[in-house]
């Protein structure tokens, strides 16, 4: 009987074929490409110019939101306006601070997109400003 040769051996005196190694490098390339785009967060260019454009919006809104609430507090009436806006109905909301001109920023032709709604939400949720004790009693 001839000896019979172990693994080790046996993967030594294995020479693959250029067919064996073409298909070889072909299925590691898409698996790849499968796992990148499935699971490591690879985009398309359009998909990343999307995600740009649409975080470019919300951060102009976010920024117009914040100038907004700094307009509002130091306008004058602040807290009888503040009052109005709490007793409107919450989808009217984001036109009461659009009527008020201050999600318009100077250069615009407009209010900002979105920015109503984020200023008269931070509006609602903030807290009210504490007394000093020299105002108090």
């Amino acid at each position: 009987m001839a000896a019979r040769n172990g693994l080790g051996a046996r993967w030594e005196d294995y020479r693959a074929s250029k067919t064996v190694l073409f298909w070889s490098c072909a299925g590691c390339a898409v698996a790849t490409v499968i796992v990148g785009f499935a699971w490591g967060g690879w985009v398309t260019g359009s998909t990343a110019g999307q995600r740009v454009a649409q975080a470019a919006t919300d951060a102009r809104a976010e920024l117009a939101a914040t100038i907004c609430v700094d307009r509002f507090g130091k306008g004058p009436d602040a807290a009888a306006k503040l009052i109005s806006l709490k007793a409107t109905d919450s989808w009217d909301q984001d036109k009461f601070i659009e009527a008020g001109g201050w999600v318009t920023l100077p250069g615009t032709d407009g209010p900002i997109a979105g920015a109503a709604q984020l200023c008269a939400r931070q509006l609602i949720d903030a807290k009210p400003p504490a007394k000093s004790a020299s105002t108090a009693g």
